[in-house]
């Protein structure tokens, strides 16, 4: 193997690779999955000169560790966290030079859920439908990373950005998420669809990269028995019997039986993906475009 390579020396919870996804596959049931904060992962991008599919490395909540084989240029952003270099700090949204056989140690998340891990030259690993994503519902792309795995880099091309820090947004104290009713709010009572946009729910710990769920107030049906499967969307709210909303994010099911009370615009996903459990979430409903 070319020396061009990481080796993961710790995997953390749930680090995957992860680019801007494989869009225009739902028809054949294949969710597109990327970045779950597509702006963060554009940014470290750009830091060290990727072009924007470079893939990059999504870890989530704990971090991950890596030994570069040659030196490279890193830029670690998302979620705030400390980043070290054989244990010496070093800059967080910003490029930084690793020297080859170093560790770069990317720490726990001090806020917010993801950060993101851009590598100079991108990981080159073998795409699935043209994307180098990770999807944990289909199981299409590179498997979450495990401790020793070793990711190939692609060439270093154009010089990397020259900044002392890149601002970005802080993970959120409250997720505000705007949302067009419909297609199924029908199917909800007048008193669940003034709950759904009036009350507080809260970010539930069994989030994850297909949807993130919430506790609070169960949302009561208006009419009984079954809705035939139908097509989902990226930002899906879907309400399962127990009457909790679902916010349905990059790795969500293509179908699903389920009523979709409304849909979240897409710009605010990316502050969902950043959205700790326990977060205060506000539904806001807006008009139709």
């Amino acid at each position: 193997m070319s020396d061009r390579a990481v080796s993961v020396v710790r995997a953390g919870a749930l680090t995957t690779v992860q680019d801007r996804g494989r869009p225009g596959h739902a028809h054949l049931g294949v969710p597109r999955s990327g970045a779950l904060d597509a702006p963060a992962a554009g940014l470290v991008n750009r830091l060290v000169g990727n072009g924007p599919d470079a893939a990059v490395l999504e870890t989530t909540l704990d971090g991950c560790a890596l030994r570069p084989r040659s030196d490279v240029t890193v830029a670690v952003g998302g979620a705030p966290c400390r980043v070290t270099v054989d244990g010496r700090p070093a800059a967080w949204g910003a490029p930084v030079r690793v020297r080859a056989g170093t560790l770069l140690d990317i720490g726990p998340a001090v806020r917010g859920v993801r950060t993101y891990v851009a590598l100079a030259g991108g990981v080159i690993v073998e795409p699935v439908l043209g994307s180098r994503s990770a999807d944990l519902l289909s199981g299409l792309g590179p498997a979450p990373l495990t401790d020793g795995t070793v990711l190939p880099l692609g060439r270093e091309r154009v010089p990397h950005a020259r900044v002392d820090v890149a601002p970005q947004p802080a993970p959120p104290a409250e997720l505000v998420l705007r949302v067009t009713l419909g297609p199924r709010d029908d199917w909800f009572t007048p008193d669940a669809l003034r709950a759904f946009t009036s009350r507080t729910f809260l970010v539930s710990s069994a989030s994850n990269r297909i949807g993130l769920r919430t506790e609070g107030p169960a949302l009561e049906r208006a009419r009984g028995g079954e809705l035939a499967s139908e097509g989902m969307v990226l930002g899906a709210v879907q309400v399962p019997p127990a009457g909790r909303p679902v916010v349905f994010l990059a790795d969500h099911p293509t179908t699903g039986g389920y009523p979709v009370i409304g849909v979240v615009r897409a710009g605010d996903l990316a502050a969902a993906a950043q959205a700790a459990p326990g977060t205060p979430v506000r539904f806001v409903a807006v008009r139709r475009r």
